[in-house]
């Protein structure tokens, strides 16, 4: 076998290792059993929210056994394809079998990252809220370059994005957008991204040409489903309804149908204008409240993650995570893992992973090196 097949080979088999060793492969197997049985039982379904609970967790958790079946499949599919190619000489079929082997890398590496994603929520759906800062023009523009690019992220992933938010710059971009991202694990990959992004550039709204320092700040909270409880006082919850503004139907600045929540105790507001009626939005801003609180209950819990109340009552120097520079020089830099790339462009239009990945392997504290058999 050539030397780089041979050493992808030992790669994706550490992964694959490592993946069962993170899963505790035959508790899992026997976990999975269990579940099936459950699911199988008609009487669970005479209590349609413990069903709906047991089918995700059943789902998710034979989602992670197949994916490692069929990487140790498609290995010794790789494997054995290689094998053939070169006793006969066939290069053609030997970068074939190479090319397949370099994808079942990339989707090991992918999973190994998943299996860190054991959080309380990390599974759920999420609400991602973009925020300008000061700088007017400038600062909305960056918001609306942000939502452009974790829109562009999780549709590329295969998550669906539904805007529940929405409020236009005067002249460009956004001040503010909350988007709904649904999908698994949608959570555990965005919540690493909460904070404030920092932009310099030539501002395209200068006549000057000159160089331009933006910032905008990023919020993400899980969707929180009937099995987690939220406690929320009405009394502390103030309701505003205006004229919903942005694209929509006919109810569009004719009725207030949009509505506005602020739970006074923790300063905490949410808004929702994406329904046909004042019911809906205060139905949707209700389900955003709570998932709001819970992101903040997570995060009292974790002494490690940024406090909410940083990214919100200052935008600016000194609380930003990533840095976005596109002059003098092409440079996207995390400030916390010390990934950076200059490809600003792929950056902008979705391409996160490596610094969503870092983020996360730092924040669980994990290596591959750190797992022991």
């Amino acid at each position: 076998m050539r030397p780089d097949v041979e050493a992808m080979k030992a790669d994706i088999e550490q992964s694959v290792a490592l993946l069962r060793r993170r899963l505790d492969w035959d508790v899992a197997l026997r976990k999975l059993d269990e579940l099936n049985a459950r699911v199988e039982d008609p009487t669970l379904w005479d209590k349609p929210d413990e069903a709906q609970a047991v089918s995700r967790d059943r789902s998710q958790l034979e989602a992670k056994i197949n994916t490692v079946k069929a990487m140790e499949q498609d290995l010794e599919d790789g494997v054995m394809l290689a094998e053939m190619a070169d006793e006969e000489g066939d290069e053609a079929a030997l970068e074939d079998a190479r090319a397949s082997l370099r994808g079942i890398k990339e989707r090991a590496a992918r999973a190994e990252l998943e299996a860190l994603l054991s959080g309380e929520a990390d599974g759920n759906d999420a609400y991602l809220e973009v925020n300008s800062g000061a700088g007017g023009t400038e600062s909305n523009d960056w918001a609306g370059m942000l939502l452009r690019m974790y829109s562009r992220w999780a549709k590329a992933h295969g998550y669906e994005v539904e805007i529940e938010a929405y409020e236009e710059g005067e002249q460009a971009g956004v001040k503010s957008a909350t988007i709904l991202v649904s999908g698994p694990n949608a959570y555990g990959w965005l919540k690493s991204e909460s904070g404030v992004h920092r932009l310099v550039r030539i501002s395209p709204y200068d006549a000057a040409a000159k160089r331009h320092t933006s910032f905008a700040s990023i919020g993400v909270s899980p969707v929180v489903d009937d099995t987690i409880e939220i406690d929320i006082n009405p009394a502390d919850v103030r309701t505003d309804t205006y004229r919903a503004s942005g694209a929509g139907g006919q109810h569009i600045n004719k009725t207030d149908s949009a509505v506005r929540l602020t739970h006074t105790p923790t300063n905490t507001v949410v808004a929702c204008q994406a329904g046909r009626s004042q019911h809906q939005n205060r139905e949707m801003a209700w389900k955003m409240l709570r998932a709001r609180l819970y992101e903040l209950e997570l995060q009292r819990r974790e002494a490690a993650a940024q406090a909410l109340a940083d990214a919100k009552t200052d935008i600016g120097w000194g609380h930003q995570i990533r840095s976005y520079v596109l002059q003098p020089y092409q440079m996207v830099k995390d400030l916390r893992t010390e990934v950076e790339t200059s490809d600003t462009a792929g950056v902008l239009d979705g391409d996160l992973d490596q610094f969503m990945g870092a983020a996360l392997a730092a924040r669980v504290g994990e290596t591959r090196g750190s797992v022991t058999d």
